[in-house]
């Protein structure tokens, strides 16, 4: 009867949970239909949409890849930048496909895709092929009108503004098709939520109608617990529940809990008894020994071994303190383990312990009178104490290691560790005792020995008194000295100062010179050009202006070689590293010498090898300089043969003996040979310096004053290389420029700087290519007044100038142009013609170094009055010294030119403003 009745009570709960579970199990199943309905469409959209956005923007990244490889090669003309481009021309139209597919359920987006083909296409065919086949066939005037027109511009914009189309359009799908989503995902909520109700009443009742038959099952098993607490010996008691249901689990969990209570309270003696085993111990090898016999046999343990840790740092090692079973023959443990060194020396490393459940047979042998056997687990557990590992136990048993067990070794291990540290201690202070009572015996003696030694010490306190009276004398002489030495640092910071008045002398000198000289060079160069083209004069006439311009040009030569030289002494020449094309520097050098070795009969020939780098970093300017004077003077050295100028990769071992602190990098050479008069080897050496040559005789056949190989090695050193000479007498020479890359810094003066030294260094290479003749001007007839006098024609320019020579030659020059001229003769008067004029002028050119008013003041003044804001102003100076084009810019002038003037130059300059007017 009652086994029915309990039967009953289960019948009732299975079937009350059942109609609860059924309950569930239906909507569970109607809400994951939902949800996999929900899964599909968000992957259609991760997988679909998201597809469709990552590969069109591939293809946009394939038009980049082909319009970067396109303008890279016609920049450079290297067909390595071909490669991205015809990668990207095959692999767009796979993407292409790939995204056709992808939409090809929507007409409307199939569509827009076609019209991107299409424009993808005209891009290809009239931008891509045809820029790149007109620069295969080096049709550079192809080129330049290709970049003019820009056909590719128009179909770029038009792919972008499509692609952005399509994304919108395709970004609205997945928008439509998210907001879908979440109308169903609240609608999966409200199911939920009805589910959660129907589950909870159903549970309720089911609970009111059981609880009253588990209450009473419940009240049986207290009844029992309470007998089991009154009684004597209850621990040993268990609770009997012969019911098969929850009840019974409370039965079986209290019998498990006085289990726990009991195996607690036998770890709790057994840890007692270990801690009384440390009273008395007062060294490590016996506490190592009394643990390692009390606690192997403890653990039912079969063998055993315990470390414990000494020194620091590096010297910190474990030392075999004792063992269980493992003494004299049957040793195995070593005698010390490092940190890392096995597993007790990593347990030691990482403080952690290592329990070794699977130990292969030949491990280690448990060995007896007998036999031996395989142990069948390992437990090696560092012993620490304040987060630091003291000791290392090793333990191996013949079974497995039971919780109980563990659980006690780590208690053991806690209070063992501290057992460790205070024997430590303990044999510290019985060491250091020991160690005073040494140190007292050795006092003892040291006090009978300073004893003696203070009877020395009066005898030694009279001789240092007589010490100290000559050491006085000393001082009093190292005093004296001390004073001559002050006169003299402060004589050396009087002569220092001397020396940098004397600099800013040379300086302030080489300035004036500069402005004394070239003002009336200007003169007599413009004068000479315009006598010279001329056609109304006769030709001896015309002859005698060229003799003259030719004589100006090579004192210009000197003046700007002397300016030069001494700003690279002075420490003043600034060197600004900007990216060169290597591959157009022989193009440029073609272009400025090639007439020059056509009218001497010579061949030119330029080389640029393979390993030659494309692009390199250094001072451009300062390198044309080098190269223009050492070409300048192949040519001028060289009557019949040949100029060969070579580009290539450094040879390392050259680079390594020539630059010895050069870093093993790219290294430049730029080789001049030539087949003329060469060099004796005697004379190598002087020809570097300023003011020198091979001879007398040389100097005499073919002039030139000795300074351009100085300003050459100057310049290299500054670029951070050097220039080797190889020369055979009466068989040419060989200059070779070793130039290291300069670090990759674009200064934002670059610009200015090279403009600023342009007309210097161009008119400097003209005199040194043509000295000893006067073709020059001849080959120059067409004028540069002919060629802008539509441009300038009534053009009104305002010439202010104090030197009356300056204001003539400008103004015949203008005029001649068709430009209407008014003089100014200083700043006052410039303001006054200002003022007069009705009409505006077109441009000023203005002198900077003028009385009563300079030019720096007047084109501060101009600058303030509204009116004349936007008219151009163009510097005059003959100052060609560090700065003088960052003044007249900064005082409001719109650009600079120095003297002498270059007419075709100043021509061109006044065009580009004018057209900007």
């Amino acid at each position: 009867m009652a086994n029915r009745f309990r039967f009953g009570i289960r019948a009732k709960i299975v079937l009350g949970y059942m109609v609860s579970i059924i309950c569930f199990v239906v909507s569970l199943i109607i809400v994951d239909q939902q949800m996999t309905s929900m899964q599909e469409e968000r992957n259609y959209v991760i997988e679909h949409d998201m597809a469709v956005i990552d590969i069109t923007n591939r293809i946009e990244k394939h038009l980049l890849d082909m319009q970067t490889g396109q303008r890279g090669y016609l920049i450079t003309g290297d067909a390595a930048y071909l490669e991205p481009y015809t990668a990207a021309k095959a692999e767009w139209q796979k993407d292409y496909i790939r995204l056709n597919q992808l939409v090809s359920d929507n007409p409307s987006q199939q569509q827009r895709l076609e019209t991107v083909k299409l424009t993808i296409e005209q891009w290809i065919e009239s931008a891509g092929e045809r820029a790149i086949a007109l620069k295969k066939a080096n049709d550079n005037a192809g080129i330049a009108e290709f970049y003019r027109k820009d056909p590719g511009k128009v179909y770029m914009n038009e792919m972008r503004s499509q692609f952005d189309i399509f994304r919108e359009n395709q970004n609205q799908l997945t928008q439509e098709r998210a907001a879908a989503l979440n109308d169903r995902n609240a609608a999966l909520k409200t199911a939920l939520y009805v589910m959660l109700v129907m589950v909870t009443v159903i549970s309720a009742a089911a609970a009111t109608l059981l609880s009253g038959s588990i209450l009473r099952t419940i009240h049986a098993v207290t009844q029992s617990i309470k007998e089991i607490s009154t009684s004597v010996g209850g621990m040993q008691r268990r609770v009997e529940v012969s019911a098969r249901d929850e009840i019974g689990d409370l039965g079986t969990a209290m019998n498990e809990l006085l289990e726990d209570q009991e195996q607690k309270n036998w770890t709790k003696t057994k840890l007692a008894e270990v801690i009384s085993m440390y009273q008395g111990v007062t060294d490590l090898s016996s506490l190592g020994h009394s643990f390692i016999d009390k606690i192997t046999p403890l653990l039912d343990a079969v063998y055993g071994v315990l470390y414990v840790g000494t020194g620091r740092g590096e010297q910190r090692k474990l030392i075999r303190v004792a063992s269980y079973a493992g003494e004299g023959e049957l040793a195995v443990s070593p005698e010390a383990i490092h940190p890392g060194e096995g597993l007790v020396g990593q347990c030691a490393k990482e403080n952690r312990m290592f329990h070794l459940e699977h130990v292969p047979d030949d491990y280690i042998r448990i060995a007896s009178g007998l036999g031996s056997a395989v142990p069948k687990q390992v437990l090696i557990a560092p012993v620490e104490f304040e987060g630091r590992v003291t000791a290392v136990l090793e333990l191996a048993t013949l079974h497995a290691f039971t919780p109980v067990q563990l659980q006690l070794l780590d208690e053991i291990l806690d209070t063992f560790g501290t057992t460790i540290d205070r024997v430590e201690n303990q044999m510290e202070i019985e060491r250091l005792l020991r160690e005073s009572q040494a140190m007292t015996e050795e006092l003892q003696s040291q006090a009978e020995e300073m004893q003696v030694q203070a009877e020395e010490l009066q005898t030694q306190q009279e001789e240092l008194r007589v010490s100290n009276e000559q050491l006085e004398e000393q001082n009093r002489f190292a005093e004296e000295k001390s004073r001559e030495l002050e006169k003299i640092r402060i004589e050396l910071e009087e002569y220092t100062e001397q020396l940098e008045q004397s600099s800013q002398y040379k300086s302030d000198f080489l300035a004036n010179m500069s402005h004394e000289l070239r003002t009336p060079l200007n003169s007599m160069l413009i004068l000479s050009q315009l006598l010279a083209e001329n056609a109304e004069l006769g030709t001896e006439e015309r002859q005698y202006a060229k003799v003259i311009h030719s004589s100006g040009n090579d004192l210009l030569t000197l003046i700007n070689d002397i300016l030069d030289l001494s700003k690279v002494e002075a420490g003043k020449v600034e060197i600004v590293p900007e990216e060169m094309s290597v591959t157009e520097f022989p193009l440029v050098m073609e272009y400025q010498f090639g007439k020059i070795a056509e009218q001497k009969g010579v061949r030119f020939v330029t080389r640029m090898e393979p390993d030659a780098p494309a692009i390199f970093w250094t001072d451009e300017h300062r390198l044309h300089q080098i190269v223009k004077n050492l070409l300048s003077n192949a040519f001028k050295f060289t009557d019949s043969g040949e100029v060969v100028l070579s580009i290539r990769r450094a040879d390392p071992a050259v680079v390594a003996d020539a630059l010895p602190e050069c870093p093993n990098e790219t290294v430049l050479a730029i080789s001049v040979a030539d087949t003329g008069v060469g060099i004796p080897a005697s004379k190598r050496d002087i020809i570097f310096e300023a003011f020198q040559q091979v001879d007398g005789t040389t100097s005499r056949k073919y002039g030139g004053t000795g300074l351009g190989l100085s300003i050459c090695r100057e310049f290299a050193n500054l670029l951070g290389g050097t220039i080797l000479l190889d020369s055979e007498e009466g068989r040419g020479s060989t200059f070779t420029i070793l130039l290291p890359p300069l670090g990759q810094t674009k200064s934002h003066e670059s610009a200015m700087m090279l403009s600023e030294a342009s007309a210097a260094a161009e008119s400097a290479v003209e005199a040194a290519c043509t000295e000893g003749g006067e073709g020059h001007i001849e080959e120059n007839r067409v004028t540069s007044a002919s060629i802008h006098k539509e441009i300038f024609k009534n053009k009104k320019v305002l010439v202010v100038d104090d030197d009356a020579r300056n204001r003539y030659t400008l103004q015949i020059s203008l005029e001649a142009a068709g430009i209407e001229v008014t003089v100014a003769h200083n700043g006052q008067e410039c303001m006054e013609s200002l003022h007069r004029e009705a009409e505006k002028f077109d441009l000023i050119l203005m002198d900077i170094m003028m009385p009563v008013m300079d030019g720096y003041t007047t084109m501060r003044h101009i600058r303030e009055m509204p009116e004349f804001d936007a008219v151009p102003i163009i510097a005059l100076t003959a100052k060609a010294m560090k700065y003088d084009r960052e003044k007249c810019l900064e005082a409001g002038a719109s650009d600079y030119i120095s003297k002498p003037l270059n007419m075709n130059q100043l021509f061109s300059l006044m065009r580009v403003w004018l057209t900007k007017v």
